[in-house]
């Protein structure tokens, strides 16, 4: 589900008129939110309006909704309040299989997309990412403070637990999206992080504000050179029958064709 998401806009769930408008950066999913974006004070009011939410993007992207995390006062009924047409819910902090199977069953199975953002959470993501799971995110803030430490501009507090959340989504064969950029006025930062996700190994990008959703799309999309390089060798190696060849003054074998098919599915 999330495989092809390069980019999911969180909307307050209780902004209707918010959601109404999410659709025209052009997002791969716009995820209602009744956690982060919510106050406390206002927690049942948006539940009460995510029905008017999800009509209000009117099919035009995928909608999910992100409940509040399991253990919480609100989760309960932010699961039984989901509406029927959600394509997939967001569960944050979901760092337990007993909190997997509990949600799943709350949700008669229903899609799950997993944020990764304990420490717990990224140790055992392995564990966690199981089905009905289809996809995850990393949420760097949240894990910082579970950690105890500070966030810092250079990222190095969260450059191991990332690698770890893209390996275990790759391993379990679901698609993850990289944590949220929370200053939406530093674009060279925002793309910056998105080419180091994608690097790493994830889909795709969460964002906090419209203009970065081309952000996320021009950085997760394969360039003009990635898919020259691909096409000339995917295209050499098919001409050579499979054989171990020269192009360009590389070797081309089967490792080297497969990252070029990669790319130019990305590309398509």
């Amino acid at each position: 589900m999330t495989a092809r998401v390069r980019s999911a806009l969180f909307v307050p769930a209780s902004r209707p008129e918010l959601a109404a408008k999410a659709p025209r950066s052009g997002p791969g999913a716009v995820i209602l939110d009744l956690e982060d974006a919510v106050p406390a004070a206002e927690k049942d009011a948006a539940r009460a309006a995510l029905p008017e939410a999800v009509a209000a993007v009117d099919g035009a992207a995928p909608v999910w909704v992100r409940v509040n995390p399991p253990g919480t006062e609100w989760h309960e009924a932010d699961l039984a309040a989901v509406p029927a047409e959600v394509a997939a819910v967001v569960v944050p902090k979901l760092d337990d299989p007993a909190a997997v199977a509990a949600v799943a069953a709350a949700l008669g199975d229903r899609p799950i997309v997993a944020g990764i953002e304990t420490v717990r959470g990224v140790l055992d993501a392995r564990a966690v990412l199981v089905p009905p799971v289809v996809g995850c995110y990393f949420g760097a803030e949240d894990y910082v403070a579970d950690l105890g430490r500070v966030r810092t501009a250079s990222n190095a507090e969260v450059a191991q637990a990332r690698a770890l959340v893209a390996m275990a989504a790759r391993v379990a064969g679901v698609a993850a999206l990289d944590m949220v950029t929370i200053d939406f006025r530093d674009d060279a930062r925002f793309l910056a992080e998105a080419r180091e996700a994608r690097a790493l190994g994830f889909a795709g990008k969460a964002c906090i504000h419209p203009a970065q959703v081309p952000l996320a799309h021009e950085a997760f999309r394969p360039t003009a050179e990635e898919v020259a390089w691909a096409e000339g060798r995917a295209a050499a190696y098919e001409a050579a029958e499979g054989r171990t060849i020269a192009y360009e003054g590389q070797m081309v074998d089967e490792v080297v064709a497969v990252r070029a098919r990669a790319i130019l599915a990305a590309a398509a």
